[in-house]
């Protein structure tokens, strides 16, 4: 997705989430100088962090194998939300988090604008999907954000359909709460085949059923954006007040 928008002439922030277990520099072919704990203990800003990638977009690093930043005090929360003031030069700024209903996932979930909620055609993935839908619809009442939902690793667009459909009426029954389906990604063997190389499948095979999907999805997220409000202001306003 960060691509795909860098491709579309925006200046693009990606950030990797998930505290404590970070991978997306392994799949950008990226060995950063430093990651989030570096900001955490105060020896970088976010800033300082920021890291050029090839493919026309910025990426800050996430940590991986330290226990500590996926359980960060609310001071240190603070902290953190304090350093995205640094990033407000981004027209997109994506948030990559770790799966799980941790304190520190739900924080920037309850930050952002819009929250992906991607899963897959596996019942025991559509449980985890309901799971958090369902904290979000009943939970983050002050700071809900727009919820939409991608289905991945589809055989057929019936499939992604017929998933998205199942988890929508659930939803609507159970909740009484909205989420729109906002597309699918094809199960694509250039998505196996981009990790081992650790290049992405969106510059790799642009052609591919997955590259096609997902640039169609961004597609579908620019024409419905919303934009009253300056995206990082609201951001940092939202996230500081979690903590």
């Amino acid at each position: 997705m960060a691509i795909a928008y860098a491709k579309a002439g925006k200046r693009v922030i990606l950030i990797d989430g998930d505290f404590g277990m970070a991978n997306v520099n392994v799949l950008l072919g990226i060995t950063p100088k430093a990651n989030l704990l570096d900001v955490i203990n105060k020896r970088r800003s976010m800033s300082e962090i920021l890291t050029d990638t090839e493919y026309g977009f910025q990426f800050i690093p996430g940590a991986n194998g330290f226990s500590r930043i996926a359980n960060l005090t609310d001071a240190e929360m603070e902290y953190f939300a304090a350093e995205f003031s640094t990033l407000s030069s981004a027209d997109i700024i994506i948030l990559d988090t770790g799966a799980g209903i941790a304190q520190n996932v739900l924080g920037l979930l309850a930050a952002a604008d819009e929250v992906y909620v991607v899963t897959t055609p596996e019942p025991t993935s559509i449980t985890d999907a309901y799971g958090i839908i369902k904290i979000i619809a009943t939970e983050m009442l002050d700071n809900r954000p727009n919820l939409k939902l991608i289905v991945n690793r589809v055989h057929s667009s019936a499939e992604g359909k017929r998933v998205a459909e199942r988890i929508i009426t659930i939803v609507k029954q159970f909740l009484n709460y909205q989420i729109d389906y906002l597309g699918f990604v094809y199960d694509d063997s250039a998505v196996s085949a981009s990790v081992l190389r650790q290049k992405p499948f969106l510059i790799a095979e642009p052609n591919a059923k997955c590259s096609i999907c997902v640039k169609h999805i961004v597609g579908r997220i620019e024409k419905t954006q919303l934009d009253t409000e300056e995206g990082f202001s609201r951001f940092f306003r939202k996230m500081s007040g979690k903590w």
